[in-house]
């Protein structure tokens, strides 16, 4: 059973960078499609980002794209999320999740993170 944790959050400034860690353990990664989601209070979950198995192919929202950049190491079993120029509204906690078949921005993922706070905030 694929087991995922999220890292790397925390309260940053306007403008500022944060890089997200999702850690893989019970499975080798390189076998799952990974994405990112977010959820504000009272918005609903949101896809940030997904990757394919071997990293070649990436996706964003329109809201991050140019400033938070996905990537992955399978020998490291693990997939990161660099977010750059931070804004309020990026304010979230942030899921890492996975799956065999689906790629996009859809939560159709079969894996997920607990997740990890991001404050935006001067």
């Amino acid at each position: 059973q694929l087991q995922l944790v999220e890292s790397g959050g925390g309260l940053v400034q306007p403008g500022g960078s944060l890089r997200l860690s999702c850690a893989a353990s019970g499975s080798t990664l390189d076998l799952y499609r990974i994405a990112w989601f977010r959820q504000a209070p009272g918005k609903e979950r949101e896809g940030v980002s997904c990757i394919n198995n071997s990293g070649r192919t990436t996706m964003y929202a329109d809201a991050v794209k140019g400033r938070f950049t996905i990537s992955r190491d399978n020998a490291q079993n693990t997939v990161y999320l660099q977010m750059s120029s931070l804004k309020p509204d990026d304010a979230a906690v942030y899921y890492c999740a996975a799956g065999e078949f689906y790629f996009g921005l859809r939560p159709d993922y079969n894996y997920w993170g607990r997740g990890t706070q991001v404050t935006v905030s001067s």
